[in-house]
């Protein structure tokens, strides 16, 4: 691949997972030119890039719902007309390629599905969400957080175990502390996402990683996510569904943290079968 080339596939991966009007929100709204500028694109090609993403996501649903007895499950889905479904997320959910936004192409207009995952969010960080939650109002929340809260820094030759970012007594205390501060305590209001599973050795050996001192354990990510199916509301476990498998489908980019779009479709999969039965 020619240098060029590289440059345009890691833009592509810049604007799939980073929103930086998401994580700048306090220098207000930021305008498409802004925005544009800051991956070195004109507006025009950022357009692009955002519509062909968009296209993909719509075909993805598409494809499903091509499945009639999936067709028959996003039928049963618990949304009523006039409902608002907040997300809450970090990278796994923020991807302009997630579930997410799969499951927005799957909802009828009337079903309005408020984005507020963020790359890179902590269950700590998620806590500012709380005001703007109230302020929207939604009807029930979707949440996957925890994955960040189980990142390693500081992984050196002399402290390859690393420091955990978020301690587990801190992760559960912000968690609850998320869905209890929302008002949205009903046991339907509130759905649980696990972080979904990685694979450890293409995360281990990627190159950026390494160099960052940086890295996720299997132990740690499991207990993030057994903690979230001990939570109050519905729980909804995404990892049997993205754990890589030799003779499956690549469900992991480059780094093994993030998803794939099949890695992606596979966590849409789980979460309509189980609010749907």
């Amino acid at each position: 691949m020619t240098h060029a080339a590289n440059d345009t596939a890691l833009t592509a991966k810049l604007v799939r997972f980073q929103q930086p009007e998401k994580n700048l929100r306090y220098l207000g709204d930021l305008s498409e030119p802004t925005l544009a500028g800051l991956f070195g694109l004109d507006p025009a090609a950022y357009r692009a890039l955002l519509h062909g993403l968009d296209e993909e996501a719509r075909r993805t649903a598409d494809e499903l719902l091509g499945d009639p007895e999936f067709a028959a499950l996003v039928a049963r889905l618990p949304f009523r007309p006039g409902e608002r479904i907040a997300v809450l997320g970090e990278s796994t959910t923020a991807d302009r390629l997630s579930w997410r936004a799969v499951l927005r192409h799957l909802l009828p207009p009337s079903v309005a599905l408020l984005d507020l995952s963020v790359s890179g969010l902590t269950t700590s960080q998620a806590l500012t969400h709380l005001p703007r939650l109230g302020f929207l109002r939604p009807d029930r929340v979707l949440c996957m957080l925890g994955a960040n809260d189980a990142q390693r820094l500081a992984r050196t030759p002399l402290t390859p175990d690393g420091v955990l970012l978020v301690g587990r007594a801190e992760t559960e205390r912000n968690l609850r502390a998320l869905r209890e501060s929302s008002g949205l305590t009903g046991p339907e209001q509130w759905t649980w996402l696990t972080p979904s599973a990685m694979d450890h050795a293409r995360a281990e050996a990627y190159p950026h990683f390494r160099r960052a001192g940086i890295g996720w354990s299997r132990e740690d990510v499991d207990a993030v996510a057994d903690l979230v199916l001990t939570l109050p509301g519905t729980a909804v476990d995404t990892r049997s569904a993205t754990r890589p498998r030799p003779d499956g489908p690549d469900l992991h980019t480059d780094d093994g943290v993030h998803l794939s779009p099949a890695g992606q479709r596979a966590v849409l999969v789980t979460l309509v079968h189980a609010l749907a039965t």
